[in-house]
């Protein structure tokens, strides 16, 4: 166990990257112990990919990059400004609505980041706001990625934990809407201290039309249900409600309503059982294509073969780190590793909420340093048996554990997300982590609110029974 340990930390610290780190310690353990036949290193590995629920991450992470060439980032965008850009610290407000909206196709925060980011640190710049506060405000917001559905670490966090991902889905709406009212008040606090004031003039019109769009997409659901209520099928309805939002959106030409229409086909198929959440990512591809192709024709073959090579490129990244930690876990739970390190935690306290507080300390800890994708592998094993034993709800802890390594994308040394705004930005990164820093406030407040309050979790996955 202890060379497993020490031969991962210290491959690590020769300055390997982290998957690398993963089956390299691993490869040493299985040589230097001969308790594990060579062979074994290759079968665990591709036992760790051979799952259906992650043929959802490579679909996903297309989506997003579909998304963001097809130009929906900037309808989104423009959107959001319509809606809240009058408020005080207007383009602040518009960064964080927009993340909210972008949240419901892309599942990750670092799509969020590069895609709406690059559009929202320029537009703030231009109208004054220093650069430090605009990369604060779109790091904080990219948070809300894999928070609000759909999301990969979900995905990864449902495979390995074993638990519903439409009930993680379902369960992330909450918080991420109780982390969008934090943000947006704390956009606000700064306005007001700075006296701050709207970056558009404030138009009825504009306002009403962004109000009628959401109106529209709300009554899209609501219509369906009262149709089915009223005795017509459900696929029936559904599609009647469907063809009437199409003509009503190309008679208007709305500006984000199809786009906004993602999130209730995504999270709606999987409530109607038409979908589970794999089949839910190839539906957001579908979607995507749909929009670029015909809607708006704003994607070209070029386009979309860039997409693709991005695509193949990310998700090749992000599977090797599953592969690596799959067999690292592994041996963590073969040679005992996981459970020792179990009965060391149940040693320290067995009471659930002292647990919850050293959870979330270790979690965060680790994802300062390590990937999303190896900290889910790698903790799970370790952690879900006690969240278990202690009675917590493994859909909450997965919430917990999703925002706590969203968090540890904000830090060095290793904050993807962090990174990615330093060079848009072409802010130094440790100018970056500082204009972070007072983010981190609403951020934590919303972890210990969601850690110790399971309703904000739990409540909407029980209204729609999706647990007992």
């Amino acid at each position: 166990m202890l060379l497993l340990i020490l031969s991962f930390l210290g491959l690590m610290l020769c300055g390997l990257p982290v998957a690398v780190s993963m089956a390299g310690g691993s490869l040493i353990y299985i040589l230097v112990s001969g308790t594990v036949p060579d062979i074994v290193l290759a079968q665990r590995m591709i036992a760790g990919i051979e799952s259906f629920p992650l043929l959802a991450v490579p679909f996903f992470i297309l989506a997003g990059n579909l998304m963001n060439i097809a130009g929906i980032t900037s309808r989104i965008y423009d959107f959001a400004v319509a809606l809240v850009g009058w408020m005080k610290g207007g383009l602040g407000q518009v960064n964080i609505i927009g993340s909210v909206i972008f949240s419901g196709m892309s599942g990750t925060a670092i799509a969020d980041a590069a895609g709406l980011g690059s559009i929202e640190i320029k537009a703030m710049k231009e109208h004054g706001y220093s650069t430090e506060f605009s990369v604060g405000v779109t790091a904080a917001s990219a948070t809300l990625g894999p928070i609000i559905p759909p999301s990969l670490p979900f995905v990864i966090y449902g495979m390995m934990a074993n638990v519903s991902i439409g009930a993680l889905f379902v369960a992330g709406i909450l918080p991420g809407l109780f982390m969008t009212a934090l943000m947006m008040a704390t956009v606000a606090y700064f306005a007001r201290r700075n006296g701050w004031g709207g970056d558009v003039a404030f138009h009825w019109g504009r306002l009403g039309g962004a109000t009628l769009e959401i109106l529209l997409v709300l009554a899209f659901p609501m219509a369906v249900w009262l149709a089915v209520k009223a005795g017509a099928s459900v696929n029936m309805a559904t599609g009647t409600a469907f063809v009437a939002l199409m003509v009503l959106d190309w008679r208007f030409n709305f500006s984000a309503v199809l786009a906004l229409m993602a999130p209730v086909i995504l999270i709606g198929g999987m409530t109607m059982g038409w979908f589970t959440p794999t089949e839910a990512a190839v539906a957001a591809v579908i979607w995507a294509l749909f929009l670029g192709l015909v809607r708006y024709r704003s994607m070209t073959l070029r386009t979309l073969a860039q997409a693709t090579f991005e695509t193949i490129e990310t998700t090749s990244s992000v599977l090797f780190i599953v592969t690596a930690a799959s067999i690292f876990a592994w041996l963590l739970t073969t040679t005992q590793a996981a459970q020792a390190l179990a009965d060391w935690i149940l040693s320290i306290t067995s009471n659930k909420w002292v647990f919850l507080l050293l959870a979330n300390l270790l979690i965060l800890f680790v994802g300062c340093f390590i990937d999303t994708i190896a900290a889910i592998t790698i903790l799970v094993p370790i952690l879900i048996p006690i969240v278990l034993k202690l009675g917590i709800d493994p859909i909450q802890f997965g919430i917990i554990m999703t925002l706590n390594l969203m968090i540890g994308l904000l830090h060095p040394p290793l904050g993807m997300v962090l990174f990615v705004l330093a060079r848009i930005s072409k802010l130094s990164v440790e100018r970056t982590t500082m204009a972070i820093l007072p983010w981190l406030v609403p951020l934590i407040v919303a972890l210990i609110a969601i850690t110790y309050v399971p309703a904000i979790t739990l409540w909407l996955p029980h209204q729609m029974g999706l647990l007992k």
